[in-house]
């Protein structure tokens, strides 16, 4: 009964490190297809939002990640996570002024920047349909 539940866990966590880069793989894609795409059929500058969008996404995906893995590991030892909301907040003040910065100036269409920004969650989406398709056709892993 042990090494079932064992490999169970290994077959999870195995599932969850290709589940993670296969989410940053196709977040990498949609930004550099969109970024293609919006500059091919919008503007150049709209593609170059679009891009600039998708760079704050991984950026705010790496920051969140980083805060997060610092709290929990201080939990994990048994302490209290000394995370100030200032700190955890940091990061949507500072993608916030970005944007703003990017209104004020003009300098790319705001539009096409927060548009770029949902390359995550469009990522996520991706990432489900594909599990979905495993479930219904029972396959292990693509």
């Amino acid at each position: 009964m042990s090494e079932n539940s064992e490999s169970d866990v290994n077959s999870r966590e195995m599932i969850k490190q290709l589940s993670h880069r296969r989410i940053l793989f196709v977040m990498g894609m949609i930004v550099i297809l969109g970024s293609i795409f919006c500059s091919l059929y919008v503007s150049r500058l709209f593609g170059l939002g679009f891009f600039l969008g998708g760079i704050l996404s991984f950026i705010n995906y790496y920051w969140l990640k980083a805060t997060l893995k610092r709290v929990f590991e201080e939990a994990s030892e048994g302490e209290r996570p000394a995370v100030s909301a200032g700190r955890y907040v940091g990061r949507y003040l500072a993608i916030g002024a970005i944007i703003g910065f990017v209104f004020l100036t003009r300098t790319v269409p705001v539009a096409s920047v927060i548009l770029g920004l949902t390359s995550f969650a469009l990522a996520v989406l991706v990432e489900a349909l594909i599990r979905i398709f495993l479930i219904v056709f029972n396959r292990k892993e693509i």
